[in-house]
């Protein structure tokens, strides 16, 4: 549970910005928006295989470009 404290003086705007921070750090949306469709696990590694197949080649050593 997400507990901010309002400081002496502090505006409602500045709370919720502390607030949403938090909330993003958790990463609570982001596991939920994971969580909306089922993948087989299988296919996750395939394009977790290909990105990093992509970032070698985009990113690595080797790119004589």
């Amino acid at each position: 549970m997400i507990i901010v404290q309002i400081k002496d003086n502090e505006s409602v705007d500045r709370a919720l910005k502390r607030f949403k921070k938090k909330f993003e750090r958790t990463g609570v949306l982001k596991e939920l928006r994971r969580r909306t469709f089922f993948q087989k696990p299988s296919i996750t590694q395939r394009k977790m295989k290909q990105k990093a197949v992509y970032k070698l080649a985009t990113y690595g050593q080797d790119n004589n470009e």
